[in-house]
């Protein structure tokens, strides 16, 4: 309890102080994190709570993805969402898992950093994008329809990771039926579900709280991945009123969210091998990678480069979500090279979002300045 209270304390006063400077809170999480834990002063420690606290920020987070994936916009958004995201993973997957295998990773390894190296941070675009007045541009929609693709690519991931093992079929079934069963469950009990959201009492955030925690108890019972459950959940109340829900578990996932980053970096062990040239390698590359998938859509979205650097700056800072891989299916190893990649990338991401309009002016005036024509001779 007393390593729980520091780092709450902690993530406290760096909330404070990161609102007042309009920068991502997330990498100074983790680096509060790595000062006070085992790298540093050793003073916070993990234990049964900590991990069970972290756990359901992870729950919460993944539950609001599911709350978010909604087939039916999917679907109607047409050919651009599916043009943009493709382009997106082809480019970032296929450059982080190239450079890690051949920084020396194992394969299994490589695909885990390559998938944390793909999937951007949805809290920071999303942030970035209000907290600087951007949501009117052209380039918004495709950021956030961006961070919906890679949530799918990141359920396909996780269910591909969590079956190893285990008969794919077999969980494939086991994860359908479990689908069909939350539907079923939603559907029949639509009208008692909105009743209990539209109450001004304890009930609504009650219930919420209790419907995540079940599904991933429940999951661990029968032998179902709870990641996977958690957003399947998710998927099926946001037919209900999931504005309600997101109001009602924001709170939970807020607060644990945090600490899941803290006790991330309290846990990372710099001894684990990762070399700097290793981390400068990889966290370059996740800058520059996703530079160039952000040129590629702005070209074949927007038809404009320069769109393409807005739609980088909002999506290069990697953070959530590849934590969450690297805690669930990574190596010491590789845990400290994602910490390295999402705290400079997250650092990055803040700074480009803020001063976009500069760059995009930079990169119009390099791109005239090599189209000038050349003097003629006489």
């Amino acid at each position: 309890m007393e390593g729980i209270a520091i780092a709450l304390l902690v993530c406290l006063i760096l909330a404070l102080a990161t609102r007042y400077l309009s920068i991502p809170p997330t990498p100074f999480y983790i680096l509060a994190g790595l000062f006070i834990g085992e790298a540093g002063l050793n003073i916070v420690g993990a234990d049964d709570l900590s991990a069970f606290i972290t756990n359901l920020g992870l729950m919460f987070l993944l539950f609001f993805m599911g709350l978010e994936l909604k087939p039916g916009k999917i679907l109607s958004n047409g050919s651009s969402f599916f043009v943009s995201g493709i382009l997106d993973l082809n480019v970032n997957m296929l450059i982080g898992v190239a450079a890690a295998y051949a920084l020396g990773f194992g394969l299994t390894e490589a695909l885990v950093l390559g998938a944390a190296f793909y999937i951007s941070s949805t809290a920071m675009a999303l942030a970035s994008l209000i907290e600087n007045k951007k949501l009117i541009l052209r380039e918004s929609e495709t950021v956030v329809w961006l961070m919906i693709f890679e949530d799918i690519v990141l359920l396909i991931f996780l269910t591909m990771l969590s079956s190893s093992g285990k008969n794919p079929i077999l969980m494939v079934v086991e994860i359908v039926a479990m689908f069909g069963l939350f539907y079923a469950i939603v559907r029949w009990g639509r009208e008692v579900i909105v009743d209990i959201l539209d109450r001004d009492d304890e009930l609504p955030v009650l219930f919420t709280f209790t419907a995540v925690v079940m599904t991933a108890a429940f999951s661990d019972a029968i032998g179902i991945p709870d990641t996977l459950m958690v957003i399947a959940l998710g998927v099926a109340l946001s037919s209900t009123d999931p504005v309600a829900f997101e109001q009602n578990a924001r709170p939970f996932k807020d607060v644990f969210l945090i600490l899941f980053f803290v006790f991330f970096g309290i846990s990372v062990n710099l001894s684990g091998g990762a070399s700097i040239l290793m981390v400068v390698v990889i966290s370059v590359l996740a800058v520059l990678s996703k530079l160039v998938s952000g040129i590629l859509i702005g070209k074949a979205v927007h038809r404009s480069a320069i769109s393409g650097i807005e739609i980088w700056a909002n999506t290069t800072g990697r953070g959530e979500f590849s934590i969450a891989l690297a805690s669930l299916y990574g190596s010491p190893l590789v845990s400290t090279t994602v910490a390295a990649m999402v705290i400079v990338t997250s650092l990055v991401g803040s700074f480009a979002s803020k001063y976009s309009n500069r760059l995009k002016k930079a990169f119009g005036g390099m791109k005239k300045g090599r189209c000038l024509p050349r003097p003629s001779r006489i």
